[in-house]
């Protein structure tokens, strides 16, 4: 049942408890789903946003009205953040693009093509300080109707872009990934971390072996390209999909079983445990401090002792 309480708080090191306030448990405030992502947080509606990809909609949760849909059809919409003036900027798998509906309902399409090439199915997506909008563009909601609608590949590859609206100028900054997903910078932006879920393309079919199944740092070079990659974190079990950083720059990347957080420095600290497979998270509530946890078909949430960093 929806409030189901459930300790979850497994530490690797024992600063991880510190992370959390005594006696915080995991909630489940909402279930009925058949792939919750993409949680954003509205402080000043005191509202999480959501989408549920194979239901084609947009959900929306607040703890004093409860659950109901933002949007439907939703074009099978992934991953979504806000911009600098709080729009809500969004992956699209239907509709192959990132939008953006303003805080006055009014809805637009951003961006659809790379080098004049349709792109797959943009997945996650973050904003930069200087307005810049970064995104993933796997082929997750082209390889079937599950999750969008089946197509082939106009562009061959799976990338990561850096788009800017004040000029409409759309750059691939990273080409070598499988399957990038999850993304988010550093609290000083100088460093970004992408998932790469490909071990999952392969799984169940023999052709997992090798596949990646990380995340990777990357330096942010002023502001716009990227170098010095390096793989931060291995994710295990199944693939890391989404991920966010707090503002002391601890990671926390989902995973099979939960939340994996990191220091930093690469030193898993522990997990919050979750009983279903995790797609992403986010921070929000009073405070910016309470996680919200997209995991297949519920949105869990527990309080933390750290704030989020995401903008604004």
């Amino acid at each position: 049942m929806d409030g189901q309480l459930i300790n979850a708080i497994a530490a690797d090191e024992p600063e991880f408890l510190s992370l959390f306030p005594a006696g915080a448990t995991l909630t489940r405030i909402a279930t009925g789903f058949i792939w919750a992502e993409g949680p954003v947080w509205f402080g000043e509606l005191n509202e999480l946003r959501f989408s549920d990809i194979p239901n084609n909609r947009i959900m929306r949760w607040s703890p004093t009205a409860g659950l109901s849909v933002f949007r439907q059809p939703a074009q099978r919409t992934n991953g979504h953040t806000r911009d600098r003036e709080g729009n809500m900027i969004s992956c699209e798998h239907g509709g192959r693009c990132v939008s953006r509906t303003r805080l006055d309902g009014s809805y637009e399409t951003l961006v659809t093509h790379w080098q004049g090439k349709r792109l797959n199915s943009p997945n996650d997506v973050v904003v930069k300080s200087d307005g810049t909008i970064w995104f993933t563009d796997p082929p997750y909601g082209i390889v079937s109707d599950h999750e969008g609608i089946a197509a082939e590949s106009a562009i061959g590859n799976n990338q990561v872009y850096r788009f800017d609206p004040q000029t409409g100028t759309l750059d691939a900054v990273a080409t070598d990934f499988d399957r990038p997903n999850g993304l988010a910078f550093s609290p000083d932006e100088t460093t970004l971390y992408i998932a790469d879920s490909g071990y999952a393309r392969g799984h169940g079919h023999g052709e997992e072996e090798g596949r990646p199944r990380h995340v990777r740092a990357f330096d942010v070079i002023d502001g716009k390209t990227l170098s010095n990659s390096r793989v931060f974190a291995e994710i295990r079990p199944a693939v890391p999909d989404g991920l966010r950083v707090d503002t002391e720059g601890h990671v926390w990347i989902s995973a099979g079983d939960g939340i994996h957080c990191y220091r930093p420095d690469g030193k898993r600290l522990g997990r919050v445990l979750v009983p279903e497979v995790v797609a992403n998270l986010t921070f929000g509530g009073p405070g910016r401090s309470r996680l919200f946890i997209t995991a297949t078909s519920s949105v869990y949430a527990i309080e933390t002792n750290r704030v989020g960093a995401q903008r604004p």
